[in-house]
Parts: structure tokens; C-alpha cells; sequence
């Protein structure tokens, strides 16, 4: 028989490991709540029309299509199968795909919902995303993204609100990062300024591999994309830019003064900056212009972080992007996000042991069961632990006391309570650490203040 496997790219969680990943997921949700979002969910499907043409050429091809249900073939006819056009034949046979992100649901969600929703509208999402990627490490074609986005509001704010959810998100974790920070408008301005701007897709595409492929690659690529060895020669300098923040704005500045879209993009950088430094982040913030964020939408301030202690990619990306729900009918709706990426979060977070010891929520008292009597002597006081807060469970049948003593060891439960015959007779339970395997005698009543002692609560 064929062993049972799961797709690649995609993977199982054991209960520990639910337990951390609800960790990640209740310390993000908290930092959310305190900055005001609300939290919405939409569909793991959209309609292909919603997510076609949204992230680029390279995004398309990543986006996982289903069949429709029924006779899928039944309106294909035998020329256009022996055809063999791929495309037109994924227009005949599917409707629908699951979704590659939470942000292009979320301006469909905005459009159909405008009449309900108050605005500026602020919302954060916890849910899966699909891509047909090829697996690596920290690269997954099934992952969770917890979203924060606002819009309808123009206001640079935002961006510094994002920053600090994304310095206090990492603070609450432990985990040491840089946020680096760039603006479409000023690679905008580069591409205007070298004579390339009709290109500026196929340079921010490759530039943002910069730190993946290599600087020789990302030419070869601009080279492939037909953008001239003069204007390749321009852009080095700036893409390899070096220095501080404020030092790489003031060489900006001077560069980009005859393009009127470039200095926009250096203004609301260095406003952002300005009011960062008012704020006591901890986090270092980075100026990047190699950070691009290949995905079309964004038109403002971008965004994305890096761990410094593990070699992994963003954990971290976002950006404003002012015209996104102008492709379902609502146009001039401002909106600007960050998107957390949960499964390599969870893989940082392993590295570097960085979990909270009681992160488990495992169960703490384990009563051992003897038979139908001690059942039911057991289940009212199980009851009352319950109600008060103590995560107690009962073994469901009267096996050997070794395999139920075994189950707590296996389970790292630290307490065990055994109520025999003669404990029940007595009123005395006889309560075992299962750490120190010291044992004590306690009457029911003094249960609870027991575990209270013991730091059980």
C-alpha cells in the first residue's frame, strides 16, 4: 500500500507546534487591537478575474487555478485542446483560484462592503495564502499572513503607526530585526532620470533580487529586458548607495531634483523619518533603495524586514499602494499595509529557541483513573479545577497504573492526582510531582490552594 503524503510545500502541525504557532498569532493580534484594527476574514477562493493581472506576469503564474466543478471540458472544443494554449484553455476550464495574498482580496472586500464601512478603515487579517512557488527553506506554496492595513486616508501617519507595530511585534518576540524602508516614487524618479521610466516594472523586478541573485545577475536581467548598458551604468551608483538615512536623502535630493515624482518620494521618506525619530523605536530603520517589493501595486512608501540572527528571506513586507481598489470601480481609495509572514516567523522563532516555557497550554493535573467508582468520585472535583482556571483532564479507563503514569510523562504533564480506595474513604488525595516525583497528601477542598502553592495557575 502506498505510504499516505502530503503536497510539497505544505505541511502538518503537531499540537506543540499549534501551540506556538497560536503564540505567533495572539501576539500579533494583540499589537493589531492596541493600534485600533478590526479584524476581518475573506474566502480561501476568489473569482480569477479578482486576482489575475493584480501582482505582475510572475505573480500570475503563481497563482493556484481549480477546475470548475462538473464537466470542466464540456465547452472546449477538440480544436482548442489539440491547441495546446494553455492559457485560453485556463480561461474555458477555471473560474476560480485560491488566493496568492490577503491584500487584493481585502480591496475586493472594501469595494463590495464600501456602504458598510467607516472610513479610514482599519483591518487586519490572520489566514492562509497559496502560491504555486517552488519549495525551499522558508519558502512554502501553503502560508499563514497576518495583514494590517488602513484606508481611505492619505496621512503619512499610517506608515509610522505600521512601523511601530512592526518594531513592538518583534520587541514582544525577542527576535532582533531591521525594518529597511524604500519609496516606489524615488525608483520611479531613477527610472525617469537614467531615460528608462516606461521600464520602471522590469527594473524594480530585478533590483529587488539584488540580494538574492547577486548585483552581475540583476544587469544580465536589465540587459534581457532590453534596458540600455548606459542607463544600467547610471543606476549602480544609486542602487549601491551607502551611508546614513539622512546622507543617502541629501545625495537623493541632488540626483533626482529634475524628477518631480523622485522628490516627492524623498519628502515622504524623510517625513516618515522625522516623526520615527520623535518615537523611542528600538528597532534600526534602514533606507534600502534596492528594496522594490516586485509586486505592481505599490505606489508609496515600502516596506520589509529582515531577522539579523538567521539566514532566512523578509519576514516582513508592505507598502501604500493609492490605487488599488480603482480596478474593481472605486477609485481614489489610499490605502497602506504590512503583511507578517507567521510560518517564517515560526521557523526564527525554532532557531532561536525564543518560545515562552507554559507556551504549550499542555495539561497540568492528570487524575489517574481505578474504576467506575473513583470516576465518579473524580469527575465533580475535575469539574470544580475546570471552573477554576486549571487545565485538568481525567485518563478515560481504568488501565494499568504504569500506562496512565506513562501518559503523563509522554503528554510532560507535572501533576498527577491518584484517588484510590483508600482516598476516598480517607477524604485525602495523594498529589505527585511528576518533575521531582515527590508526593504529598492533600484533603479535596485544599486541592485548589495546593496548585495556587505550587505555581500551578
Amino acid at each position: 500500500m502506498q505510504k499516505p503524503s502530503i503536497p510539497a510545500g505544505t505541511r502538518d502541525f503537531s499540537p506543540e507546534e499549534m501551540a506556538k504557532r497560536n503564540y505567533i498569532f495572539d501576539t500579533i493580534r494583540k499589537v493589531f487591537y492596541r493600534y485600533g484594527f478590526k479584524q476581518i476574514e475573506t474566502p480561501a477562493m476568489e473569482n480569477l478575474s479578482t486576482l489575475m493581472g493584480k501582482y505582475g506576469e510572475e505573480g500570475d503564474k503563481l497563482l493556484f487555478k481549480m477546475l470548475n466543478s462538473g464537466d470542466f471540458l464540456s465547452k472546449v472544443s477538440d480544436e482548442e485542446l489539440l491547441g495546446r494554449n494553455s492559457l485560453k484553455l485556463t480561461n474555458k476550464i477555471s473560474e476560480k483560484g485560491l488566493r496568492y495574498d490577503l491584500t487584493v482580496p481585502f480591496a475586493r472586500f472594501v469595494v463590495m462592503h464600501r456602504n458598510e464601512i467607516t472610513f479610514p478603515f482599519k483591518r487586519f487579517q490572520i489566514q492562509p495564502v497559496w502560491r504555486a512557488d517552488r519549495p525551499q527553506k522558508g519558502r512554502y506554496r501553503e502560508f499563514y499572513q497576518c495583514d494590517a492595513d488602513m484606508v481611505g486616508s492619505n496621512s503619512l501617519l499610517n506608515e509610522v503607526e505600521l512601523i511601530q507595530i512592526m518594531d513592538e511585534v518583534y520587541r514582544s518576540f525577542g527576535i532582533r530585526v531591521c525594518i529597511k524602508i524604500n519609496n516606489r516614487k524615488i525608483l520611479s524618479g531613477i527610472a525617469e532620470i537614467i531615460g528608462e521610466a516606461d521600464k520602471i516594472t522590469d527594473i524594480t523586478v530585478a533590483i529587488d533580487k539584488l540580494d538574492k541573485i547577486g548585483l552581475e545577475k540583476v544587469n544580465e536581467e536589465l540587459l534581457a529586458k532590453e534596458i540600455s548598458e548606459s542607463a544600467i551604468a547610471q543606476l549602480q551608483p544609486i542602487i549601491l548607495l551607502s551611508g546614513t538615512n539622512r546622507e543617502k536623502l541629501a545625495t537623493l535630493k541632488t540626483i533626482l531634483q529634475s524628477s518631480e515624482t523622485g522628490v516627492k518620494g524623498v519628502e515622504e521618506i524623510e517625513t516618515i523619518l522625522n516623526k520615527v525619530d520623535l518615537l523611542s523605536i528600538a528597532t534600526p530603520l534602514e533606507l534600502d533603495l534596492t528594496l522594490a517589493r516586485g509586486l505592481n501595486y505599490y505606489t508609496g512608501a515600502i516596506f520589509e524586514v529582515k531577522a539579523l540572527d538567521v539566514q532566512i528571506g523578509s519576514i516582513t513586507g508592505g507598502g501604500r499602494y493609492d490605487n488599488l481598489t480603482g480596478v474593481f470601480g472605486m477609485p481614489d481609495v489610499s490605502g497602506v499595509g504590512i503583511s507578517f509572514g507567521a510560518d517564517r516567523i515560526f521557523d526564527v522563532l525554532n532557531q532561536l529557541d525564543l518560545y515562552p516555557e507554559d507556551t504549550t497550554q499542555q495539561t497540568q493535573v492528570l487524575f489517574i483513573n481505578f474504576g467506575e467508582k473513583e470516576e465518579n468520585f473524580i469527575l465533580p472535583i475535575l469539574n470544580k479545577l475546570r471552573n477554576t482556571g486549571i487545565r485538568s483532564e481525567i485518563y478515560p479507563e481504568a488501565a494499568k497504573l504504569k500506562k496512565q503514569m506513562g501518559y503523563a510523562d509522554n503528554n510532560k504533564i507535572p501533576f498527577v492526582v491518584l484517588a484510590g480506595e483508600s482516598e476516598i474513604e480517607s477524604g485525602n488525595l495523594t498529589l505527585k510531582n511528576m518533575l521531582t516525583g515527590e508526593q504529598q497528601s492533600v484533603k479535596v477542598d485544599d486541592l485548589f490552594s495546593a496548585f495556587a502553592k505550587l505555581s500551578v495557575l
